[in-house]
């Protein structure tokens, strides 16, 4: 009994492998003649005339065909056809399919087409197991508005997907991309390539050597040795974002943007331009160690601060910055909590605590402006407004300050160096005489309505009081310590910005510093090809659920309205 039961078990498995077996086997479903004498070719069945082929799920039309029964393999000739349900349609002069394998060869005008695209080449191979299809000779693809042409290429059926490993570029009527390495995925229209690549605009030119973009939408990520090219702006940094139909730039991790139009190049770990091609009134928004670098009479100003913002064209551009507010140029340096700078009127707004280091001179006040000149290019005069004050060391005394107050104080600047000072109102002065031969003479101190001084290479040539002056020059025994400073002296000399290096405060070395541990580790990412982004991958049930969205809305739309 046993064994009977083992027997009927191994004559069901028999049948049933057998079953398997024949519905591999390619079906001639028909043909107009059928030649089985095997004359033309031996080995083979010749079928002549409106041949169909099935196998496995994949169907073959052809004038001509050679079915190879015993190796379960077909050449077609002529009009071939191969269909697999509706993902791919191949047409070709001639092809050939193994029914074993599942692998079919085509050549000769070959048009593969999918439901989102359409390729033409030369020859093509597909193996059906794997749901791939690749090529060797030269191929167009034609993809909704791209194109894309390539020496070589892969499709996976499965992920609607191109894959290019040779120098292919993609056209539209908006961009061009080209590159050595690119993914493309045919129902999203996303494009992913890897080493060095150019997408080129009307608008701008981005390179990247790992980096995604939306060809339908004109949205690119890139994350390595990237940059884009807007007119007279290039923006670079470890990871840009851009959206060019809203004219729009994003950069994260040791951003650079450079205007050579304007001279300017500013640099953070955060920025975003705006781009206003009507209006040409470009912004820009800089954050976290952001630094502005501007050319400025030969020299550059450095600026920084906390929130860095540009906009406007060359002629009518504005800088503002705001939150501990700090500048250096070789000749000039200064702080304060915002700034304001306007182009059109050259003036620059120190608001907020300002203090200003002219060579020697420290200045301060409640409000300063420094006033440059349209046709020189350069700082013309200084305005500090209430509570002026102005300090000097003393270069040949100890402890000696050369000082300076007054409500108001107006500066005037010849190539860079304060050469005139007028302070008006409540003036007061303590400075330090000496004759021709730098020998000390006295400390005088005055009090009057308003002092005019005349400098030469940073030191007082003349001065002239003007208006109820009491004037007195004392010798430095007859005068006391605590009365050689002014009220409300303060000198900030250990503050004084020498280099462009110390316009960073210790909050933003220490986030430079952190941002550059994570910018290594981000950069060998980089050297692999980008992850897919959520966006492709989600794209079909995407586009279902906003179609579905749509047909709710028009059911809703067709139930509320009324019938006339």
């Amino acid at each position: 009994m046993k064994n009977t039961l083992l027997y009927i078990a191994f004559l069901v498995l028999s049948v049933t492998f057998s079953v398997a077996q024949e519905k591999k086997k390619i079906i001639i479903e028909n043909s107009d003649f059928v030649d089985m004498n095997q004359t033309e070719i031996p080995g083979a069945i010749v079928f002549t005339g409106n041949v169909r082929i099935i196998h496995n799920g994949v169907r073959m039309f052809c004038n001509k065909a050679y079915h190879f029964k015993d190796e379960n393999y077909v050449k077609a000739f002529g009009n071939v056809q191969m269909n697999q349900g509706d993902t791919i349609t191949m047409n070709s002069r001639y092809a050939e399919y193994n029914g074993d394998k599942e692998f079919a060869f085509a050549t000769g005008d070959v048009v593969l087409r999918s439901p989102e695209s359409t390729l033409t080449t030369d020859t093509v191979y597909f193996d059906k197991k794997n749901q791939q299809a690749f090529y060797n000779t030269y191929g167009t693809i034609r993809n909704k508005e791209n194109t894309l042409r390539s020496k070589s290429g892969r499709y996976y059926v499965d992920q609607k997907k191109y894959k290019f490993t040779t120098a292919v570029t993609v056209t539209n009527p908006e961009s061009t991309i080209k590159t050595n390495n690119l993914d493309y995925y045919e129902n999203s229209g996303h494009a992913y390539v890897f080493g060095p690549s150019t997408i080129t605009s009307k608008e701008n030119v981005i390179y990247t050597e790992n980096g995604f973009y939306d060809t339908t939408n004109d949205i690119g990520k890139l994350s390595k040795n990237s940059k884009i090219t807007l007119d007279n702006k290039i923006i670079e940094g470890d990871d840009l974002y851009y959206d060019r139909k809203k004219n729009y730039s994003r950069g994260i991790n040791n951003v650079k943007i450079t205007d050579t139009i304007n001279k300017v190049i500013a640099t953070g770990h955060y920025a975003e331009l705006y781009r206003n091609a009507a209006t040409k009134k470009d912004s820009m928004i800089l954050t976290k160690r952001a630094l502005v670098k501007t050319l400025v009479e030969k020299d550059t100003l450095f600026m920084h601060g906390k929130k860095i913002i540009v906009s406007g064209p060359q002629e009518d551009r504005v800088i503002r910055a705001f939150n501990n507010v700090r500048f250096y140029k070789s000749d000039m340096s200064g702080k304060c909590d915002s700034l304001h700078s306007n182009n059109k009127t050259q003036l620059t707004k120190m608001i907020g605590k300002p203090i200003l280091w002219n060579n020697e001179n420290q200045m301060t006040g409640d409000i300063m402006h420094l006033i440059g000149n349209n046709k020189t290019q350069k700082l013309d005069s200084l305005k500090v407004l209430n509570n002026a004050f102005i300090i000097q060391k003393d270069s040949l005394s100890k402890n000696g300050y050369n000082q300076i107050k007054g409500q108001n104080l107006y500066g005037k600047f010849v190539d860079s160096k304060l050469k005139e000072v007028d302070v008006i109102k409540n003036a007061e002065v303590i400075y330090y005489m000496y004759n021709d031969a730098n020998e000390f003479i006295g400390i005088n101190k005055t009090v009057c309505s308003k002092i005019n001084l005349e400098l030469e290479e940073n030191k007082i040539n003349s001065i002239t009081f003007f208006t109820k002056t009491d004037s007195h020059i004392y010798p430095e025994a007859d005068f006391p310590e605590n009365a050689r400073k002014l009220r409300g002296f303060l000198w900030r000399g250990d503050e004084r910005i020498l280099s462009k290096d110390d316009i960073f405060p210790a909050e933003e070395i220490a986030l430079d510093d952190k941002i550059q541990i994570e910018a290594k580790k981000k950069a060998i990412a980089a050297e692999k090809p980008m992850e897919i982004q959520k966006e492709t991958l989600e794209y079909d049930d995407n586009k279902k659920a906003e179609e579905k969205k749509t047909e709710k809305k028009t059911e809703v739309k067709k139930k509320t309205t009324p019938k006339k």
